[in-house]
């Protein structure tokens, strides 16, 4: 039997035509964890100047209380740092 896999969800404004920046961070998210990850969901919210990223229902990122929106290196570590601690990203971690 599988192990159950975390799932990302990106909530964005589409109001705000965030749904790029949602899918590309989801993007980036599967090249580097593929195999770790049970899959990355993108939802329009339906209210506005929404963009939240959560792994199951832990919210990892929110764009009022983080100032803004993570670059991908932060968002890889606060990613790894939940699903798979001891993994190195390489560059990432320099």
């Amino acid at each position: 039997m599988s192990k159950i896999k975390p799932t990302v969800t990106i909530c964005y404004c589409p109001g705000c035509n965030w749904l790029l920046r949602a899918s590309w961070m989801g993007q980036e998210l599967l090249s580097t964890f593929s195999t770790s990850l049970g899959g990355v969901t993108l939802i329009p919210s339906d209210v506005g100047g929404v963009f939240e990223i959560c792994i199951d229902d832990v919210i990892i990122w929110e764009r009022k209380r983080d100032g803004g929106f993570p670059d991908a290196k932060t968002l890889k570590k606060r990613v790894r740092d939940i699903i798979e601690p001891e993994r190195d990203l390489g560059h990432l971690d320099a």
